[in-house]
């Protein structure tokens, strides 16, 4: 299915502006369609030759549709549409004839001209027609909610055709709460109540207030029941800024351990301040559960800040023995665990300073293969360079792919080049880890590369140095280092390693993660690969 833009930009002359205007009029029409228990359909000319196409559509959530089949995208003409042509042409709200039928459903007949206003505030051309149709076959003495409701609408629906609804968006809003069923408070032009539905009545008997809501100033009501005196300032001011014809942000308020959520709107049909609408739900079980997330993340990170610390402590130990071991094997067997722990502490301290628990690895591959080059047990100078990103890994990847990265690092310095001749030149000086840039003289170096496909995260580390052994077994030969890689990688990250001599000299370990569904990419903006 198209959406609005494709179809007005394929099918009218409409400007990006007028456009705009729309979508924001299809983010907030939900409610005009509850409130006038009716479906509504927005219509564009197309070209001027007395067709309409529909480019959007709502059903109420108050009352039955009037359409059970999806009307957008459809192109009508001729008599069919003769009440959209006398709004768009006459600019008015038409709500003269007689009910239609579409197969067994009576229903009636609205249109509303769309109007946007220019930049100096008048109300401008005609550029669109919202058509208002309601569902017949449940038509009853409507009861004084219903009739508080459609007044509402009848505002609203003038208001579009005035230009001046919906209100600007505040940034980070959004349309989804709260909605006509969860409470409507109306207002005079005074700020006194004049109806409040039995579900806004419960929502302000939850902060405390038991009496009935009609004839109170709500403005000054929002700032007796608040806790918190600033924000029931925030609140009635928000009451005061909607009955001068503003459209201020949504408020919360907090009384007595509930959590309301009130958005208020004016109406000001033809121009005219006669009150406004305030929308009200009872967040408080939302909030709740807010509340309990945001402890458990900072409690999580608090035990990453902890274990991070732990494990460094465990490396100052084993470092101290290190420096008081007499045999050389126990001092280097000691200090590759230093290595290994430090690397794992590197994940928790990232994961201790974020709120999910996945952390940006690029960065701490930076650090990893920074002190490989710094610690490495070698006279050989060794350059390092990343080419590709791997982007943002679950901690469970993160933990076993850095000390991964951290044994095949060591090992390609330590063991990928012979020791330098005296009468070598001598090599560029090591630099840390730094995004991908050519190289301009030959010198001793190791690459490591990362890209994603196929929900896998394909790694390899390549060094240009004098490769593997003739006799040298794949999957039984290596050191202690090399063993550990094989085993977390078949293991906890159930991937898969290959060691081999590179195609140009040197070695090469390339290795295959699968990424679970899901998994977030920062750099592609979309969640885990497809």
């Amino acid at each position: 299915m198209s959406t609005l833009r494709d179809l007005a930009e394929e099918h009218t002359a409409l400007r990006p502006a007028d456009i705009d205007h729309l979508h924001r009029i299809a983010g907030d029409w939900q409610l005009l369609s509850d409130l006038s228990f009716a479906d509504l359909l927005l219509w564009v000319p197309v070209d001027g030759d007395g067709t309409f196409l529909c480019v959007a559509q709502v059903r109420p959530t108050t009352a039955p549709t009037a359409y059970l089949d999806d009307q957008v995208g459809r192109i009508v003409g001729g008599a069919e549409v003769a009440h959209l042509e006398v709004a768009h042409r006459q600019g008015r709200i038409w709500r003269e004839g007689d009910p239609v039928w579409y197969g067994d459903v009576p229903a009636r007949h609205e249109a509303i001209p769309v109007r946007l206003r220019t930049g100096d505030g008048e109300a401008g051309e005609v550029i669109a027609v919202v058509g208002r149709d309601t569902n017949l076959s449940t038509a009853r003495t409507p009861s004084q909610l219903e009739l508080n409701y459609l007044t509402t609408a009848d505002d609203l629906a003038q208001m579009i055709a005035d230009g001046t609804f919906p209100p600007p968006r505040h940034p980070g809003e959004t349309t989804s709460a709260p909605r006509v069923g969860d409470g409507l408070v109306r207002l005079d032009a005074n700020g006194k109540v004049t109806y409040a539905s039995p579900n806004a009545q419960s929502a302000y008997r939850r902060l405390g207030y038991a009496s009935h809501l009609v004839g109170e100033d709500l403005a000054k009501l929002h700032r007796r029941l608040a806790g918190d005196p600033l924000e029931g300032t925030d609140a009635g001011n928000a009451v005061l800024a909607a009955l001068r014809g503003e459209a201020p942000p949504r408020r919360e308020i907090d009384a007595r351990g509930a959590t309301m959520l009130t958005r208020a709107l004016p109406l000001m049909p033809a121009g005219v301040p006669i009150g406004a609408l305030v929308l009200v739900r009872d967040i408080t079980e939302v909030r709740r559960r807010d509340r309990a997330l945001i402890t458990k993340d900072a409690t999580i990170r608090e035990i990453h800040h902890r274990v991070k610390n732990n494990l460094q402590t465990v490396a100052a130990l084993l470092r101290l023995q290190a420096r008081r071991v007499a045999m050389p094997e126990a001092r280097v067997a000691l200090e590759e665990s230093v290595r290994r722990v430090a690397s794992i502490a590197l994940v928790h301290e990232t994961l201790s300073m974020s709120s999910d628990e996945v952390v940006e690895f690029d960065g701490i591959v930076d650090r990893v293969a920074s002190a490989a080059t710094e610690v490495a047990a070698t006279e050989v100078s060794v350059g390092m360079r990343r080419r590709g990103t791997f982007g943002v890994l679950p901690a469970e990847i993160a933990t076993s792919l850095v000390m991964v990265l951290n044994e095949l690092l060591l090992n390609a310095v330590e063991h990928g080049f012979p020791p330098a001749d005296e009468d070598a030149a001598v090599p560029a000086p090591a630099d840390a880890l730094r995004p991908d840039a050519e190289v301009t003289a030959p010198r001793p170096e190791v690459v490591v590369t990362a890209h994603r496909a196929r929900k896998q995260l394909h790694v390899s580390v390549t060094d240009n140095g004098r490769g593997l052994p003739e006799q040298f077994d794949a999957e039984r030969g290596g050191n202690l280092g090399l063993q550990i890689v094989r085993a977390l990688v078949t293991g906890e990250l159930r991937g898969t390693i290959d060691l081999r001599n590179g195609a140009d000299g040197g070695t090469e370990a390339a290795i295959v993660v699968p990424l679970a569904r899901g998994t977030t990419d920062r750099l592609t903006g979309r969640a885990g690969p497809p």
